[in-house]
């Protein structure tokens, strides 16, 4: 039955307040909140960890919980102000009108039911259809969604989908029943860059065929600017500035969004000659918000006895439709004015080679039948043949898709595995066999790993003076209690955290100041090597400005070699000194970032560049977007590891990509790739991330 048309926006959100009470208190989440979104439109919500994004969506939803409650404002949908609707109503609009995307897609399929009979059921319950009818709709949406041989995953069970396919049942589950609104929460935080890039356009797409209109929570504003038409910029509870991405974008009036665009790297940024700009102080507490205007103490605007004097309301920006700001001195800063150059920085002399690595190969044997241990081993080729170096003061980013190999390269080289084959070198010391047990003091103080999540590396119940000093026991570090406390407070100033987080626990510090921890252990044995796995990925984007800065200075103070596992390409553009670029265990390319980061690319490099989000409105990209998702290690293609998602494929004669891995080839000097394509075909490439002259 087709919905009727509604002419008005189909979300009106007007002056929304909603506060947790806890025993002790009320905890205002979110106030004075104001936002629309019309018949079509995609709108991108945005803001830091805490802002209280997920909350307005959770109170569109009515999802509060036993704790929370809306306390202001109103939510009207459709007109309808859902506030007075009944619970029988709203279970009708959950799910058949408005649906939600989450972040995390396990969390909304059901581990034990096959996902046709999970996607039948929304029709079957909301409307009321026929199995028939049902099913036919669900091989529709699975065809939509663009996933290979929709019968086959109908009849599979959740765990036998990858990361990227499990997203886009969870899209197609709410797309079922076309809803008019779609809320995504952080759809694509979990997946790898190539499969976002996919999930986005088909999002975009999918927008566009069944006039959803969508309101699209991110921290990341390259997604917002691919996916959205307007955004709204959140801080500490309020909405802060509205509009157009235009708008926001070129011309912004807030303080708030000034210095988040600043903190991100865009193309252009260098580490040496522009640092970001990372947010100082920290991000206020919800029972501890400052009067006035919450974003006053990290201002660099803030005029004492006027910015904290009354709480501040949106005001419009005069000449701009639909374009409003919570400042009261928007119209008094020169917003033009180039930024206060942050002191340039010398860069590191790069040193001698420090860490060699010769056609390392690890491969693990699992059984065929990994339930019952029975049947034929399988062997896995998590890396093949890797072969490079890296030097004193050197950044070596690593990138690639999940399931590369990259993690498993730094495991061997931390000795929580061993090599299959090759040579790992040290200093000219062979460490590839030596599991981490049997390495002496000296070896794992000097080979350190700063790991993704910061949450799971700390004891919870441990302060972190006490963690600190407990890795300068295990280090040899001094010879009594008193000088390896004086070396913790010293790593404390390293990574600038006052002294006085030596008696604090884990659970008392942000995630930002919690990898900071996580870094001053790591440089307690003066570690020679360190391995940062992608160690900003799970943070806020002022502060991964500030942990990134904190490792560049720390390596120029220690000479430190730094290996940067990271898929994210706008940070590893910003501060690497080479590139190596890994696809299913083997290095498709290397070279020095340039070389890199310029044609001509390995078709896969070319991807991966092309799929970065970059929020920046001059910036044009060529659009590649990969099919089919990164064949498993267990049974690798023949031929080239690459040719079954590559767009040059068909540009080399014989169909020797299907029969031959291409040998490595020097393009020029420090820039090696893997690849049959003719040095005629690569000198074709065009650059993928072109700026638009001004």
């Amino acid at each position: 039955m087709p919905k009727p048309k509604y002419d008005g926006p189909i979300l009106d959100i007007d002056r929304l307040s909603i506060s947790f009470f806890t025993r002790l208190r009320e905890i205002p989440a979110v106030m004075d909140f104001s936002v629309k979104v019309q018949p079509g439109e995609a709108v991108g919500l945005v803001g830091e960890s805490g802002c209280g994004k997920s909350t307005v969506a959770l109170g569109v939803m009515r999802d509060l919980g036993k704790n929370g409650r809306i306390t202001g404002g109103s939510i009207k949908f459709k007109g309808r102000d859902m506030g007075e609707m009944s619970a029988d109503e709203l279970r009708h609009i959950r799910g058949n009108e408005i649906a939600m995307i989450y972040q995390e897609p396990m969390a909304s399929l059901n581990p034990a039911m096959k996902i046709g009979k999970q996607l039948m059921e929304v029709p079957m319950v909301h409307q009321g259809t026929t199995e028939k009818e049902a099913y036919e709709r669900a091989l529709q949406v699975v065809t939509d969604v663009k996933l290979p041989d929709p019968k086959r995953i109908l009849n599979s069970f959740p765990h036998q989908l990858s990361g990227g396919q499990q997203q886009r049942i969870v899209i197609a589950m709410a797309l079922m029943s076309e809803p008019s609104l779609l809320i995504l929460d952080e759809p694509t935080t979990a997946l790898d860059v190539t499969v976002e890039a996919a999930v986005v356009e088909l999002v975009k797409d999918l927008g566009k065929k069944y006039g959803t209109s969508m309101l699209f929570i991110s921290h990341n504003l390259g997604l917002v600017l691919e996916t959205c038409d307007r955004i709204c910029v959140m801080y500490s509870g309020e909405a802060v500035e509205r509009g157009s991405i235009e708008d926001v974008f070129d011309e912004m009036q807030h303080p708030y969004t000034q210095a988040l665009f600043r903190s991100i790297p865009l193309p252009g940024a260098d580490k040496n000659a522009h640092p970001l700009k990372a947010i100082p102080g920290n991000f206020p507490l919800p029972h501890e918000r400052p009067r006035g205007c919450n974003f006053g103490p990290r201002c660099d605007y803030f005029e004492a006895g006027r910015c904290d004097a009354k709480t501040i309301p949106m005001s419009d920006v005069p000449g701009n439709d639909r374009h409003a700001t919570r400042c009261l001195k928007f119209q008094e800063i020169d917003w033009q004015a180039p930024p206060e150059l942050m002191e340039t920085k010398q860069k590191g002399e790069i040193g001698d080679v420090v860490l060699r690595m010769d056609k390392l190969k690890k491969y693990y044997e699992v059984a065929a039948n990994a339930l019952f241990g029975g049947g034929a081993k399988k062997v896995v080729k998590a890396n093949e043949e890797l072969t490079f170096e890296a030097r004193e003061s050197e950044t070596l980013a690593i990138v690639g898709e999940s399931g590369c190999g990259k993690s498993t390269f730094a495991k061997v080289l931390m000795g929580l595995e061993t090599a299959t084959d090759g040579e790992i070198l040290l200093d000219g010391r062979n460490i590839e066999q030596i599991p981490i047990q049997a390495r002496d003091r000296k070896t794992v103080g000097e080979v350190q790993m700063v790991f993704q999540n910061p949450f799971d590396t700390l004891n919870p119940s441990m302060t972190v003076g006490r963690q600190i000093i407990r890795a300068l026991e295990i280090f040899g570090v001094g010879n009594s209690e008193a000088e390896r406390k004086a070396r913790m407070l010293e790593l404390l100033d390293l990574v600038k955290l006052p002294r006085a987080f030596a008696e604090r626990m884990p659970r008392q510090l942000s995630g930002g100041q919690k990898q900071r921890v996580g870094i001053a252990r790591a440089f307690a044995g003066d570690a020679r090597i360190v391995v940062a796995d992608e160690p900003v990925s799970a943070l806020d984007v002022s502060v991964q400005a500030a942990v990134t800065d904190l490792l560049m200075e720390i390596q120029r103070e220690h000479k430190t070699t730094l290996l940067f596992i990271s898929h994210d390409l706008s940070i590893v553009r910003y501060l690497s000194d080479r590139v190596m670029v890994m696809y299913l265990g083997h290095v498709v390319e290397l070279g020095t970032t340039d070389q890199v980061f310029s044609p001509p690319y390995h078709p896969y490099t070319e991807a991966l560049l092309s799929a970065v989000p970059i929020a920046d409105t001059s910036v044009q990209k060529t659009h590649i977007v990969l099919e089919g998702d990164i064949p498993s290690a267990m049974n690798p293609p023949p031929g080239c590891p690459f040719q079954t998602r590559c767009r040059w494929k068909d540009q080399v004669p014989d169909g020797l990509c299907d029969r031959e891995v291409p040998p490595v080839r020097t393009l020029a000097e420090g820039h090696q790739m893997k690849c049959h394509l003719s040095d005629e075909k690569l000198a074709e490439m065009e650059p993928v991330i072109k700026i638009a002259a001004e």
